[in-house]
């Protein structure tokens, strides 16, 4: 790499850190009390879905990407090597309480998505729930995953995104920036249209709740 190569480079990152500091910040905020906030919809919708996603995971040397305050722990498959990753240092220690708690092993790291500091084809599965609504910039984060899984491995994505649909799509394009900066996370993501854009090869979209909430299983 060149010099000019090499300042260009740390040009981008620089940008890309400053753009993702206020998500970091955001979540160290909310950390505290993150999961009382989600408290019933945890328990009404998301376990059912966390359930019926990691049921289709297989053992291996698995990532999961915005582990949060760790409400997937307790769905890992057994014999799995797990690294869990987060922006939020105040998230990841909550995830460790959850963990200890559970007595499940887990390898926890604070990391970003964008700038994951592995090797490539290191890992066999890479899975987020709910996570890239929440990058700022979601394409570098799935090409980030694309680079680290092993050919042929699987990412499972569980997300909500934009309703393209004419009077409720523009709403959520309207109310985004007022919830982008009470929680952190974008509601307008088109996240499958990313992950194409990402070059990965979807293999399936599952609507769980309409438009809104999707299951994505990509192949490397």
């Amino acid at each position: 790499m060149t010099s000019k190569q090499n300042q260009t480079s740390e040009i981008n990152s620089d940008k890309l850190k400053r753009k993702t500091n206020p998500t970091e910040r955001r979540y160290d905020r909310i950390a505290p009390f993150y999961d009382l906030m989600e408290w019933i919809t945890e328990r009404s919708v998301f376990q059912d879905w966390r359930n019926k996603l990691w049921s289709r995971i297989s053992p291996g040397k698995i990532m999961e990407v915005g582990v949060g305050t760790g409400k997937n722990i307790p769905y890992y498959p057994k014999g799995a090597e797990v690294t869990a990753i987060d922006l939020s240092k105040g998230m990841l220690i909550k995830a460790k309480e959850r963990a200890i708690t559970l007595n499940i092993k887990v390898d926890l790291q604070h990391m970003d998505v964008q700038r994951i500091s592995f090797p490539d084809n290191t890992f066999d599965t890479a899975v987020a729930t709910f996570v890239f609504c929440s990058v700022p910039n979601p394409i570098k984060g799935l090409q980030e995953l694309k680079r680290v899984i092993k050919k042929d491995g699987d990412i499972w994505l569980l997300e909500h995104v934009r309703v393209n649909k004419p009077v409720i799509g523009p709403l959520m394009d309207i109310a985004n920036p007022l919830v982008v900066r009470i929680m952190g996370a974008n509601i307008n993501r088109q996240t499958v249209e990313n992950v194409k854009k990402a070059g990965l090869q979807i293999l399936s979209v599952e609507k769980l709740k309409g438009n809104l909430v999707k299951l994505i299983h990509c192949k490397v």
